[in-house]
């Protein structure tokens, strides 16, 4: 496991935290965020009511304990111990369970957050207008949302072909894209975020438009290699996955060898500093 470790600050007390290249996550030290909500300055202090809490959490047969790793993190005497950290998701459900005044305004804009989802259920259409503005947040023009939205649909359809054809969600998912990815750039994703400079963020919200397009079109030839060989299970997607990234590759080439310049661009839509 590739990690890099850092410290995060919040409101004047470190949290430990842990980025892991692999898996693209970034983990949280438990007892650092566990001590801050019960305002607990003492790492013994905040330590064992971590472990009381997580005995509680056992007896009620919490998802919590389970997912919560253990990794090497750097402590106060400069030494490394096992330490149990979590995911931002477990990190968030963690807060709920503990009573904190800290904790509250958390707790607000989860249950708020939770509202916005339910009401998008009810009404997917202000999904599709929440996603809109976020992007408008982050500085991007019309004709840019116009045709993220679009391509997303392409990869939306691809994605529905495949879980109803027994290919399971998150693992399977991610290697057929990587795999795919690959084909088409020659580049895993891993590997494209880091020309791009990109860490949590989605690599396609930071694609270029030549990019958006190739990517587009793998994964549309994809699809259809998919239906007409009636691909099911991991496995036979494998092939569909090949064959339609194939396709994009060699479009991708063509045009490369005509312009003289590689499709793939170390641009982002990162904030400037």
């Amino acid at each position: 496991m590739t990690k890099n470790e850092n410290i995060s600050i919040f409101e004047k007390k470190q949290i430990r935290r842990i980025w892991d290249e692999k898996l693209e996550k970034r983990y949280f030290s438990v007892v650092d965020i566990v001590g801050i909500l019960i305002e607990q300055d003492d790492y013994k202090k905040a330590k064992s009511y971590r472990t009381t809490l997580k005995s509680r959490l056992k007896s009620e047969w919490s998802e919590l304990v389970t997912n919560c790793d253990q990794l090497k993190m750097l402590a106060a005497d400069w030494k490394y111990y096992l330490t149990d950290v979590a995911d931002a998701e477990v990190i968030l459900r963690l807060v709920q369970s503990i009573p904190s005044k800290k904790a509250e305004p958390i707790k607000l804009r989860l249950a708020k957050v939770g509202y916005e989802r339910m009401q998008e259920i009810i009404d997917p259409a202000q999904s599709i207008d929440r996603a809109r503005e976020n992007r408008k947040k982050q500085w991007r023009s019309e004709k840019r949302i116009q045709q993220r939205m679009l391509w997303q649909e392409t990869r939306n359809k691809l994605t529905d072909y495949r879980k109803d054809h027994n290919v399971k969600p998150w693992d399977e998912f991610a290697i057929l894209t990587n795999i795919i990815h690959q084909e088409r750039t020659g580049l895993t994703v891993k590997e494209h975020k880091e020309i791009k400079n990109l860490k949590t963020q989605n690599l396609r919200d930071h694609m270029s438009d030549a990019e958006l397009i190739f990517t587009a079109l793998a994964e549309l030839s994809t699809k259809h290699i998919a239906e007409a060989t009636h691909a099911n299970w991991f496995e036979d997607n494998k092939i569909p996955a090949k064959k339609g990234w194939e396709i994009a590759k060699n479009a991708r080439k063509q045009l490369e060898d005509k312009t003289g310049k590689s499709i793939i661009t170390d641009h982002n839509f990162l904030p400037k500093k």
